[in-house]
C-alpha cells in the first residue's frame, strides 16, 4: 500500500480526515468529538497520552470555524466572557498537567455520569426555569443561579477538558441554560468560544511537553476545520427545538458509550 511520509497510508490519512469532521461538526453542536478523534488515533496505533494530546491539537486549531460563524451572537454574552474566559485558561492548563504528571483514572470514570447528569440538566431545564420563576425579558442574559458557583462550575468543566475534554459542550451548555441564557445560538457561541481557550491551553501544554503527533495531528485538523465550520452554520439554520434535541442526544449517546466502554 502506497504511504506518504511518517509511515501514513491513504486509508488512515482518509480515515483521519473523516473522523475530524465529524468530531468537528459534533463539537459545534454540542460536544463529545472527541469520542470519534480519539479512537480512531487509538486504532491506528497511538498511545492513549499520545492520542489524547494529538486529538486536542487537531480540533483546537479547527475551533477556529466555528467560532467565525457564531461571532454575531457574542454581543449579547459579552458579559460572561470577562468571568469565564480566566478559569477556563486555568482550569484548562491544570487538567493538562494532571494528565501528563499524574494518569489518575479516577475523574475520567466519573466522566460518564457527569455527561449524563448534565444531558438530564440540560434536557429538564426548561420546565425547571419556569418553576423557578419565568426570565426577566430585560436582562440579557439573566442570572438565574449566583454567577461565582456558575463561575466555578466552569473552573471544574475545564480542568475536565484539559484531562481528557470529551462531552465539555454537554457540561457548559447546561450550565449555560441555568445561568439564563435561552437562545441556544448565544449558548453555542459562549461554549464554543470557552472550550477553544481550554483546549488551546492544554494542547500548549501538550506542544511543549513533546506529546503531539504532527503527522496525524496535521491531517485531522483538515477534517475538523471544515466541520466546525459546517457545523456551526448548519446549526443556525435547523430549527432551535431540533438543536435542543440534536444536543441531548449527543449527550445520552456519548454517556451510554461511555458506561460501557467503562463496564464491557
Amino acid at each position: 500500500m502506497r504511504t506518504l511520509r511518517r509511515g501514513m497510508s491513504w486509508v488512515e490519512i482518509i480515515a483521519l480526515v473523516l473522523a475530524g469532521a465529524a468530531a468537528g461538526m459534533i463539537n459545534a453542536v454540542a460536544g463529545g468529538g472527541t469520542l470519534l478523534t480519539f479512537p480512531a488515533l487509538l486504532y491506528f496505533g497511538s498511545s492513549p497520552i499520545i492520542a489524547n494530546a494529538t486529538s486536542t491539537t487537531a480540533l483546537v486549531i479547527g475551533t477556529a470555524g466555528s467560532i467565525f460563524s457564531f461571532k454575531g451572537h457574542f454581543p449579547a454574552v459579552r458579559p460572561w466572557i470577562g468571568r469565564m474566559v480566566p478559569v477556563s485558561l486555568l482550569g484548562g492548563w491544570l487538567g493538562s498537567l494532571l494528565l501528563t504528571r499524574s494518569g489518575d483514572p479516577l475523574f475520567a470514570a466519573l466522566v460518564p455520569y457527569l455527561i449524563l447528569f448534565a444531558t438530564v440538566l440540560f434536557l429538564l431545564q426548561e420546565g425547571l426555569r419556569k418553576w423557578l420563576g419565568p426570565p426577566n425579558p430585560d436582562a440579557q442574559p439573566r442570572h438565574i443561579t449566583t454567577p461565582w458557583l456558575a463561575v466555578g462550575f466552569q473552573f471544574a468543566v475545564a480542568l475536565y477538558g484539559g484531562y481528557f475534554g470529551a462531552g465539555i459542550g454537554i457540561l457548559m451548555l447546561a450550565s449555560l441554560g441555568f445561568l439564563g441564557l435561552k437562545d441556544i445560538h448565544q449558548m453555542n457561541a459562549l461554549k464554543n468560544l470557552l472550550g477553544s481557550l481550554i483546549n488551546l491551553v492544554a494542547a500548549a501544554w501538550f506542544v511543549a511537553s513533546g506529546m503531539v503527533d504532527w503527522s496525524k495531528a496535521g491531517v485531522m485538523c483538515v477534517g475538523a476545520l471544515a466541520g466546525y465550520y459546517l457545523g456551526a452554520s448548519l446549526s443556525q439554520r435547523i430549527p432551535r427545538p431540533l438543536v435542543r434535541h440534536a444536543v441531548t442526544t449527543i449527550g445520552f449517546t456519548i454517556s451510554a458509550i461511555l458506561i460501557y466502554r467503562r463496564f464491557a
